[in-house]
């Protein structure tokens, strides 16, 4: 059972990711804006420029292995020919992506693909597929099917799986790129690949970065804003992707039990936490899961905090973030409710 603390806030606050201070700093950053992974990323780091070509190089070398369109890639190959080897970071990445959905029981699983693409969301042509469609395509969706040897690498799938690692992928490249930064030297970096927030450090200036939460029900305005420094941050949301037909909202958010969008009560999940993988992995399985069994996986762990947007409006933030938030203006009668072990 959850445990809640109601509050109500009367804060205003800028969401932006730089101060009147950072502005003034002597530092200057540098920054990159470029395309990867199905959206576009931007990156400010503070450093010398040539690093950003070095992140860059970090994200789309990941990219070339796990894309799961590209006929190169090591995912294609392998959902191509049911088995097939993984290298490197896209080794670790399976390894953690399995982990995740053993995690998450389930709520996670990176053989959803099948069901994804029957609703129209990998190619944009959506549509509602029939019952009979989605049962069938639903025997095909389990990642415990998923033979996966550590030692070697190697990956072997039965007939008519698909592995798509994209529901941690962008964290995990975040992860990446940020590590890469750090081993050369940069100490205060931002980096936003599509959402999918990584900070190094805090601002020059020494204070925390500010990092803006959609509302999700108008996601063009910001109604909090969460302070960080050195961590991730992630959010899915029903808006980020979504088609109506017939009166229905349709979003890509799969419910991996069901193979029809997720109805959780929720509206949006934002993780926040030291690895960009486990973030983007758990804001994607918490949002299925919905906020009781959200809580209850919360309670149990110590690597990551959260915040919950409920279909009412109310707003859950489990007791890590209770002195990091702060409402935007016009929010300030949000109903807050702080979640406690």
């Amino acid at each position: 059972m959850k445990k809640c603390i109601p509050v109500l806030l009367m804060l205003t606050i800028l969401i932006c990711g730089c101060s009147k201070q950072a502005q003034e700093s002597t530092s200057e950053p540098v920054s990159d804006t470029f395309f990867a992974m199905d959206t576009t990323m931007d990156f400010r780091i503070y450093g010398d420029k040539s690093l950003l070509q070095d992140a860059q190089n970090v994200i789309t070398d990941l990219e070339k292995k796990v894309s799961v369109t590209d006929s190169d890639s090591e995912i294609y190959k392998i959902n191509e020919n049911g088995s097939g080897i993984l290298s490197g970071e896209a080794d670790t990445l399976m390894k953690n992506a399995l982990e995740m959905c053993r995690r998450t029981n389930g709520a996670l699983d990176i053989s959803i693909y099948p069901i994804v693409k029957a609703w129209g969301f990998t190619t944009g042509s959506y549509q509602v597929p029939d019952e009979e469609t989605i049962q069938t395509l639903l025997t095909k969706v389990d990642y415990t099917q998923i033979q996966y040897d550590e030692a070697s690498g190697n990956v072997t799938i039965s007939e008519g799986m698909t592995i798509d690692l994209g529901s941690i992928a962008k964290g995990y490249a975040g992860e990446l790129a940020a590590r890469t930064l750090r081993d050369k030297g940069v100490t205060s970096a931002l980096l936003n690949l599509g959402g999918n927030v990584q900070t190094i450090g805090s601002k020059p200036d020494g204070s925390a970065w500010i990092i803006g939460i959609k509302d999700p029900k108008n996601p063009d305005t910001a109604m909090m804003g969460l302070s960080v420094t050195d961590q991730a941050v992630v959010t899915s949301g029903g808006y980020e992707r979504y088609f109506e037909q017939d009166g229905h909202t349709y979003w890509h958010i799969m419910d991996p039990a069901t193979g029809h969008p997720a109805k959780s009560g929720l509206l949006s999940v934002t993780v926040v936490g030291d690895k960009g993988g486990i973030c983007d992995a758990l804001s994607t399985s918490l949002f299925v899961m919905g906020l009781d069994k959200a809580y209850d996986l919360w309670a149990k762990s110590d690597d990551f905090e959260a915040v919950f947007v409920a279909t009412d409006g109310t707003v859950y933030i489990t007791d890590g973030l209770k002195d990091k938030f702060s409402l935007a203006q016009g929010y300030e009668d949000t109903s807050v409710k702080i979640l406690t072990r």
